[in-house]
């Protein structure tokens, strides 16, 4: 397989001349030292296949000049190395390959460093590889195809841009190593930063290659864990410019979904080829939105200094610690084209960009705007340009990791060599995985500004800078607006979180917050939020928090439905002026009814007394006083003996009373009455048993209560029904059927009274018994026919007093019209109060009627 491999390197060759045709093989360049490290860049940045050719023939292209200056940094570092006193008696070498961007040219590069080159051997060496430690490669996909193959020698690979997560799992990459922070981190960053500044929904977009698909996986699952709303998620494919059918394609449909997607903000996870390609897209429609970038494209001044680019909206992005690689720009100017006899990249350069003359430089108008690669071959000419130019495209982000990738390197081989200022005590001769170990262990400070030390996962210890891209001016375009370290709280600018904090309406017209009482709806299909009113009964306190209920028995809505006030409660209380009345009137009755009992009391052996019916009398005075006494149980809080007790009571009682009074009519009907049929007379004498006739009627409406009582019983309800501020107490009638018996009974008597009373009024009766109880029945069935309907429309409070009072007129109709004449007379009328008086008084009757009468 090894052999298989070497031949495929060696049909076609790394190494080439100085020519500047792009349709040239990757660079090489190799400088021998006591030991050496390889480096793998893209200088160019991909590769084109021709597919016409057998096999098919891989033409590198765009060419970078950030890349080809990456390139020189770690020759820079390495040579300061080899000038300090580091490594004093041990010399560093390199040998550093131009990938092109490509994975099999990566893949070759690093089979061809893994050569015996002291044995002059053919095939790798996965023992001695010549090559004791690999820096790169940039991008993820090809540093997991080149750390595949360092594991099998375990040696060292240390990456200064590839930050796929992947790479960190050490059963399947135990020999690789980074200065840049893990995705784990880049994406828990950007979650963290849209969640900071309020945006709620995002777009994602990731590239088909193990960077791109996996990271805005991750993002995605980072999102979901903090609740923010992935608008939609897009995956391209890792190389536009590999398909130009497809990029238009696929160009075209994420448009469409950018231009119609509510997202604030869209994060861009992919190399910034695809982003370059994208954002003149974006230029192109006039679309502009909030873009998230990561560390690939976040500080690439091709990119931020493109034409019109403050268009496309503002741009966020994340970046590893920055710093200046100490004393490169200086080397750049004055030294690094020295350097060209052992430098083909620098040849490469020069073939692309030549100098410009120094008569044909003008400070004053220096333009450093670098002409396409790609035109210029075309067009068969080239374009000088100033060599200070290059300061301009000299980065601080991955030139820097790739110049601390050196000083690890370094001081691993010091701690394994054993070396002083003076001398290294172990020559060069080592395992490469013992190199590996002492990278693992090393913790020191760089330059006194940038700690270095790798976790169990081989990542470092660093965090992210956030950066925004300052559109306003054409120089120092990208600032620094926050930072985020691993463990700690994301720190963003004040004004930033103010700014975006404050934001209520998004240019989607979506909703970012509401007012009380209004709560979020998600459309359909959609991350877009409007505010939706709550529905009656429910809250919501702002912030399209979700409306929340009231409990719907103590509390009800404010106004403004933004918060739930408890209900009052409400009855007929003590305090009520009608209730006041009520009470008035019902004590007056009760002390009325015992003064007229202790009155029939003492003349309990008068004629007056005794017409109205004697004992029955009194049994009917008692139950008049317990009509007034259950007054008391339709006033106040309700509870649940006074709703069950209070018109039971009131029916028994006052059937009772009726009861009575039919009793006393019926002695009078039958006593005075002479013209009646034999058959009709002898059943009212036969009926005339006024304990009978009490003890039946009262017990049928017993009955009734008794059924009433125990299958469905008055009981207290709590209702809102009127005012949803308060809770009114009422009783429930329970069987409004058994109710209605009730009063149907009560009226039954009274009309049955009624008509004795009124048949009776041609009767002898001096003290007009008949009369007053026509009067007092009349005015019970009045008061309770005009009950119903008053009860049916009163409502609240008030429905429960209007039965009371329609007790107390009831009882007083029996107290004013039957007892109050007879104790008129008792009082003031005494000549009437006995026997001669009736006697005479029913002679006078008869005789107006022509009817003798036979004296006692």
């Amino acid at each position: 397989m090894w052999v298989l491999l070497l031949l495929i390197v060696t049909v076609t060759s790394i190494v080439s001349g100085p020519s500047c045709s792009v349709n040239n093989n990757p660079r090489h360049i190799y400088v021998p030292g006591d030991i050496v490290v390889g480096g793998l860049f893209p200088v160019y940045l991909q590769v084109k296949t021709n597919g016409s050719t057998i096999p098919p023939q891989k033409t590198c292209i765009d060419y970078d000049v950030q890349m080809f200056l990456r390139s020189q940094v770690m020759i820079y570092a390495i040579q300061e190395i080899n000038r300090s006193q580091m490594l004093p008696n041990v010399s560093v070498g390199y040998e550093i390959y131009d990938t092109c961007g490509d994975v099999t040219n990566a893949i070759r590069a690093t089979l061809s460093m893994m050569e015996d080159i002291q044995g002059q051997g053919v095939e790798p060496n996965v023992t001695t590889p010549h090559v004791k430690v690999v820096i790169g490669e940039r991008y993820s996909e090809k540093s997991i195809a080149v750390a595949r193959l360092l594991a099998l020698p375990l040696v060292a690979q240390i990456s200064y841009s590839s930050t796929s997560e992947l790479l960190s799992r050490k059963c399947k990459f135990p020999s690789f190593l980074r200065t840049v922070s893990s995705d784990e981190h880049q994406t828990i960053a950007i979650a963290e930063l849209v969640k900071h500044l309020a945006w709620e929904s995002v777009g994602v977009i990731g590239s088909d290659d193990e960077f791109g698909k996996y990271g805005a996986e991750r993002l995605i699952d980072h999102f979901n864990d903090r609740k923010l709303c992935v608008d939609f998620k897009e995956i391209l494919s890792a190389n536009f410019l590999l398909n130009e059918t497809r990029t238009q394609t696929e160009l075209a449909m994420l448009m469409s979904k950018i231009r119609n997607s509510s997202a604030e903000a869209i994060v861009i996870f992919t190399a910034e080829l695809n982003v370059r390609i994208i954002l003149k897209e974006v230029l192109r429609m006039g679309i502009s939105r909030i873009w998230i970038a990561c560390d690939t494209w976040a500080t690439n001044k091709e990119l931020s200094e493109m034409a019109d680019i403050q268009k496309v909206g503002r741009v966020f992005g994340f970046i590893p610690k920055r710093n200046k690689v100490p004393g490169f720009h200086e080397y750049v100017r004055d030294s690094m084209f020295q350097s060209k006899a052992h430098n083909s990249f620098i040849h490469e350069f020069m073939c692309h960009y030549p100098p410009c003359p120094d008569s044909l430089v003008d400070e004053s108008v220096l333009n450093c705007t670098l002409p396409d690669t790609k035109s210029q071959s075309e067009s068969g000419g080239r374009t000088c340009l100033d060599r200070r130019c290059l300061l301009k495209y000299i980065d601080e982000d991955e030139s820097y990791y790739i110049y601390l990738a050196v000083k690890v390197i370094a001081q691993g081989l010091r701690s394994l060599l054993n070396c002083d200022n003076v001398r290294c005590k172990r020559n060069a001769s080592f395992a490469v995985w013992e190199l590996l170990e002492e990278l693992k262990r090393v913790n020191f400070i760089v330059d006194n500004t940038t700690h270095i030390a790798f976790n169990e996962d081989g990542d470092p210890t660093t965090g992210y800078d956030i950066v925004e891209w300052n559109m306003s001016v054409s120089e120092n375009r990208i600032i620094t607006v926050g930072v985020y370290r691993p463990d700690e709280p994301i720190r963003i600018r004040e004004h930033l979180i103010r700014e975006f904090e404050n934001v209520t309406v998004t240019f989607a017209n979506c909703c970012k917050t509401c007012n009380p009482g209004y709560e979020f709806i998600t459309k359909i299909n959609s991350c877009c939020k409007e505010c939706s009113l709550c529905s009656r009964g429910y809250i919501s306190t702002g912030g399209g928090k979700k409306c929340v209920a009231c409990h719907p028995q103590s509390e009800y809505t404010s106004s403004d439905m933004d918060r739930c006030l408890m209900k009052t409660i409400e009855y007929l209380g003590w305090t009520d002026a009608f209730t006041t009345v009520l009470v008035s009137f019902d004590v007056l009755g009760i002390v009325v009814s015992l003064l007229v009992a202790i009155l029939f009391a003492v003349d309990r052996r008068t004629p007056i007394v005794k017409s109205t019916g004697g004992y029955l009398s009194f049994l009917e005075l008692l139950s008049l006083l317990a009509c007034f006494c259950c007054i008391i149980m339709f006033l106040g809080e309700p509870t649940k003996t006074t709703c069950m007790a209070g018109l039971p009571l009131f029916g028994m009682a006052f059937t009772v009373c009726v009861s009575c009074i039919l009793a006393n009519l019926l002695q009078i009907f039958v006593g005075f009455t002479f013209d009646l049929r034999v058959t009709v007379g002898d059943t009212l004498k036969r009926l005339n048993r006024p304990i009978a006739v009490v003890t039946c009627c009262s017990a049928v409406q017993v009955a009734v209560c008794v059924v009433w009582l125990t299958y469905a019983p008055p009981f207290i309800v709590e209702s809102s029904r009127f005012d949803e501020a308060t809770i009114l107490l009422e009783c429930n009638k329970g069987s409004k059927m058994l109710f209605g018996a009730m009063l149907t009974y009560i009226a039954l008597l009274a009309v049955v009274c009624f008509l004795f009373a009124f048949k009776g009024k041609q009767l002898p009766d001096l003290y007009k018994n008949a009369s007053f109880v026509s009067i007092s029945m009349m005015i019970f069935l009045v008061v309770w026919i005009v009950f119903i309907p008053v009860y049916i429309n009163m409502s609240g409070k008030y429905q429960r007093a209007i039965e009371a009072a329609a007790i107390l007129v009831s009882n007083y109709s029996v107290l004013c019209c039957h007892f109050a004449p007879k104790c008129y007379i008792m009082l003031f009328r005494k000549e009437l109060n006995n026997e001669n008086a009736i006697t005479n008084y029913i002679r006078k009757h008869y005789e107006k009627k022509g009817m003798a009468v036979v004296g006692k």
